[in-house]
């Protein structure tokens, strides 16, 4: 059996692709679960579907199959060639696949390295999957494993404890200026990936968030995804005076923001321009406190920094990781093996003292003593083997050495 992962995300497909890739709800993560398991080489999979990342976890028995079969069900429901979806993805098996799990895991292939969204999602995917008996022992052991690496990457690294994104800094920011913003309205102009991520920490803060944009469908997909509310643009110049919290970051050549339209108030606001160009071009004295990208970019330098330290130590775990993951695996193949081979002794054993006894070799009131001395004869001969078996330091021999065991199961099985 091997283990395949089909990978789109961020990295290697606009958000238009992962778009037509995606599965929004459950009964279409159904559909696609059914169709995955309904091919003979692919016996376990797991669907993993967010704004940033479509990916395919299975477990297999023939990875090209496998791989063709998974790229003819995607081309179908999204309408892109498998040519074009064979060039974008990225394909791990076996170590690669679990070295790529666990990198996902501990948020090493986010969007924002660090993040800790990524470690429920994973969580939610691998349950429902579980639960609808879409995967089993093989995913579930390299799930939890994965799981259990990700704990250790927190807990002796600090890649979650400084945002290095510019939207994630500005949240922080608000966070340090602001007592408490659960309930309060934020409004977020523009629906890039910089607004995406500002909404879902706002939204995780508890904050009220509202989105506009010039296109309005945009800003309606944006705001399904990102569990937000829709404000038409034609409102801008009204929303900005009602809101304590504005984050700006649109692609506009020019400010849309500007003292013409701004009016005072009796509350402090918090305006953050993520954009370049700004999209904020402020001169008045309204208590309105204005960070633009100058302002955050030395807090982000600096995140950066302490962040690759954490990462060169996540990779280390991870690896160390993968190698007791592999060790442990091959340890749950093994032991029903040796515990058969160990079954098989004794049969052979009682045959051959029966036989010895019933041809009057030996006399029959030494038939318990012959047996138990036939039956420590063949644990002694099969001690070295086993303990072989266990303690093969290489993924390899591990391999030759269980192959060869199978192959005198089988040859066993088959002369009986």
């Amino acid at each position: 059996m091997h283990y395949l992962n089909i990978s789109f995300t961020h990295k290697n497909s606009t958000l238009e692709i992962r778009e037509k890739l995606s599965y929004p709800d459950n009964e279409n993560k159904r559909g696609c679960l059914n169709v995955l398991l309904a091919c003979d080489v692919i016996s376990e999979a797991i669907l993993i579907s967010t704004c940033n990342r479509m990916e395919i976890l299975c477990n297999c028995l023939d990875i090209p199959l496998a791989t063709n079969h998974i790229f003819r069900m995607l081309s179908k429901r999204s309408g892109i060639t498998v040519e074009e979806l064979e060039g974008r993805a990225d394909i791990f098996d076996d170590s690669s696949a679990i070295h790529h799990l666990y990198s996902v895991a501990s948020s090493l292939d986010s969007m924002v390295i660090g993040e800790t969204q990524i470690v429920g999602q994973l969580k939610d995917a691998f349950r429902f999957s579980y639960d609808n008996h879409f995967c089993g022992k093989k995913l579930a052991r390299a799930m939890k494993s994965a799981f259990k690496c990700a704990a250790k990457v927190r807990n002796a690294t600090d890649i979650s404890s400084k945002p290095v994104s510019m939207a994630s800094v500005a949240v922080n920011k608000l966070k340090s200026l602001v007592d408490d913003i659960s309930g309060k309205k934020a409004l977020i102009i523009g629906v890039g990936e910089m607004s995406e991520i500002t909404a879902k920490h706002l939204v995780s803060a508890g904050a009220d968030v509202y989105v506009m944009n010039r296109t309005q469908h945009k800003a309606e997909a944006f705001a399904k995804e990102c569990k937000t509310q829709v404000i038409e643009f034609s409102a801008l110049a009204n929303a900005i005076n009602e809101f304590e919290i504005l984050y700006t970051a649109t692609s506009s050549y020019e400010p849309i923001i500007t003292d013409a339209i701004i009016e005072p108030r009796d509350f402090d606001r918090y305006w953050f321009d993520l954009a370049l160009p700004r999209d904020i071009n402020y001169n008045k004295g309204e208590r309105i406190h204005l960070y633009v990208i100058d302002d955050l970019k030395l807090i982000v330098d600096e995140n950066v920094a302490a962040r690759e330290n954490a990462s060169r130590a996540a990779h280390g775990i991870i690896g160390r990781e993968i190698v007791e993951f592999f060790e442990w695996l091959t340890t749950q193949d093994i032991e029903p093996i040796i515990k058969e081979i160990y079954q098989k002794a004794d049969a052979a054993a009682k045959d051959e003292s029966a036989r010895v006894i019933n041809a009057g070799y030996i006399p029959r009131e030494y038939e318990e003593e012959l047996q138990k001395s036939c039956e420590q004869a063949l644990k002694r001969f099969l001690h070295e083997f086993t303990t072989n078996m266990r303690s093969a330091s290489s993924q390899n021999t591990q391999s030759e050495l269980l192959s060869g065991a199978m192959a005198l199961m089988m040859k066993e099985n088959n002369e009986g």
